[in-house]
């Protein structure tokens, strides 16, 4: 099975080797048929600490990391 990658913006990188990227998606509401705007955070594994808060990066799923960190950091999006 494939992994998922994500695009997102680091909106924290106080902690050592662990980013926090919030992930907005867009979908169209069933209902009232206006574009709806969703947003969801996650943290991910950093190991240089070069990412900091305001840049673009892909995150990938992976195995557990930590209690809370189930995805590493790819690439960054904007190079």
């Amino acid at each position: 099975m494939p992994k998922r990658i994500l695009t997102g913006t680091v909106t924290s990188d106080q902690n050592e080797q662990t980013i926090t990227v919030s992930v907005e998606r867009r979908f169209k509401h069933p209902v009232l048929h206006k574009i709806v705007r969703k947003s969801k955070k996650y943290r991910a594994h950093d190991a240089e600490n070069k990412f900091k808060v305001g840049d673009t990066v892909r995150i990938e799923e992976c195995a557990p990391i930590s209690k809370t960190k189930r995805w590493t950091v790819v690439i960054d999006a904007s190079a």
